[in-house]
């Protein structure tokens, strides 16, 4: 079975503590948004490796590609 988008973001938010996630995609390839408390003070790459990790082997075996916005609450409310 193809993982959804909301399959995506339940993963994320079941492991990693978010304010917003917002995931799009066709079955195969993702686009999220997503905005933690946990991203203050922290690199782009560090940021995804939080998100990596809350999805843990789905990366490997089920997600075939993710695009991913990382975002701080100050940076997301700025961007709107």
């Amino acid at each position: 079975m193809l993982p959804t988008p909301e399959m995506i973001r339940s993963y994320i938010s079941a492991g990693l503590k978010c304010e917003h996630v917002e995931v799009t995609g066709d079955g195969a390839h993702f686009e999220a948004i997503i905005v933690s408390d946990a991203f203050a003070g922290k690199r782009p790459i560090a940021r995804h490796q939080l998100v990596y990790a809350a999805l843990g082997d789905r990366m490997k075996e089920e997600i075939h590609a993710l695009s991913m916005r990382t975002l701080t609450p100050e940076e997301f409310k700025a961007q709107r």
